[in-house]
């Protein structure tokens, strides 16, 4: 009885003392290199502080922790329809980080929600405004694109967009087929161009040859002779000997003058 008496006693001298350390509990804040505290005073905005400790008057004030790391989120799937009316279902992933921890708590209420709803906006609006052929082959032109519009947009809210990346662009299976046929029809295409190209150079150079043999009858004869061997080297009981040229020009001198 005479300790409790004695505690009793010395309770209201300690109370003072446990009440400081309480408050002083309470308005310790531990923030890590990457986090940041927005510090509001009576409702308005005193400053931004951290990282390290920090002393918040409870009450009095109060503070919004904001993390400065990079974040990453999916935009889900949408539905575009792209300039040349082909129906596509692209998705994205979206790279940001908080730059201004005071206009990201002020300026707009759910900034990490604001920036997922405008990133899915800005990716059917910009995909809209592309034809299927440009999608699939200047991917990096569209995110470049998506990205400098989101960036721009989300600057009032202190974030930092620093990637946009298409993931995939999907088309229902009847857009592949013809896109397959169509793929095929210009193989074909170029192989006949490059056919007849080849056709033409060969007719150039034959029109060529034939021309200097023109002019050098006794090529013409080496031609034949060349010919002959040809032939001879060649498994065959038939031998066709080519009558010369000139004995032929002669044959009809011959006859215009009886």
């Amino acid at each position: 009885m005479g300790e409790l008496s004695n505690f009793l006693n010395v309770m209201p001298g300690l109370l003072p003392v446990i009440v400081i350390l309480l408050i002083v509990m309470a308005s310790i804040r531990i923030l890590r290199e990457y986090e940041r505290g927005v510090i509001f005073t009576l409702g308005r905005f005193y400053k931004v502080k951290g990282p390290g400790l920090i002393i918040v008057i409870p009450i009095i004030q109060q503070m919004e922790r904001v993390d400065l790391r990079t974040r990453v989120f999916d935009v889900p799937p949408q539905d575009v329809i792209s300039r040349d009316n082909v129906s596509v279902t692209v998705n994205a992933v979206v790279y940001y980080r908080v730059i201004d921890p005071e206009k990201a708590i002020i300026q707009v209420e759910n900034y990490n929600q604001a920036t997922s709803e405008l990133a899915q906006t800005t990716l059917r609006s910009v995909v809209g405004q592309h034809e299927l052929d440009q999608m699939l082959a200047e991917r990096e032109k569209l995110n470049a694109d998506v990205q400098t519009i989101l960036d721009s947009q989300t600057d009032a809210w202190g974030i930092k967009v620093s990637n946009v990346e298409l993931k995939h662009i999907d088309l229902d299976a009847q857009m592949i087929r013809a896109i397959a046929k169509q793929a095929e029809a210009e193989r074909l295409r170029r192989a006949k161009i490059i056919d007849a190209e080849g056709e033409k150079q060969a007719a150039e150079r034959l029109v060529e040859a034939g021309e200097k043999l023109s002019r050098h009858p006794e090529s013409m004869q080496l031609r034949y002779l060349g010919t002959l061997a040809n032939i001879a080297g060649e498994k065959s009981s038939t031998i066709i000997f080519p009558l010369p040229m000139d004995l032929l020009n002669l044959v009809r001198e011959r006859a215009a003058e009886t």
